[in-house]
């Protein structure tokens, strides 16, 4: 049974922190890519952040560049992002993804149901 569960969003203030957690079972964490997206209403879902198995990381939206951090726990299947000064723009679902390419399977991706994070005054 594979699972990715998010938590850690809520309501906050601009200018204010969140963590979240993403917590992974059913499959081989170490062996996965793992991703924050996220989606606005009315908007397509945007890539935050990923990190690789190995640790390597990319920050694939400008906007979040020196805000968000993404770690990872391979003891304890759970990737993290730590958003700091968050602004009303930042408000939407933010979705937990795994990626990876299994010998003799191809590509394989899961997602989570996301975690909604607003931030409002």
């Amino acid at each position: 049974q594979v699972q990715l569960v998010e938590s850690g969003g809520g309501l906050v203030q601009p200018g204010g922190s969140l963590r979240l957690s993403c917590a992974a079972s059913g499959f081989t964490f170490r062996d996965y890519a793992m991703s924050w997206y996220r989606q606005a209403p009315g908007k397509e879902r945007e890539l935050v952040a990923s990190i690789t198995s190995a640790g390597g990381i990319t920050n694939w939206a400008d906007s979040v560049k020196g805000r968000f951090t993404i770690s990872r726990d391979n003891a304890k299947s759970t990737v993290y992002l730590q958003m700091n000064s968050l602004t009303p723009e930042d408000t939407a679902v933010y979705y937990c993804n795994a990626r990876a390419y299994v010998i003799s399977v191809g590509a394989m991706e899961y997602w989570g149901k996301g975690t909604v994070v607003t931030v409002s005054s």
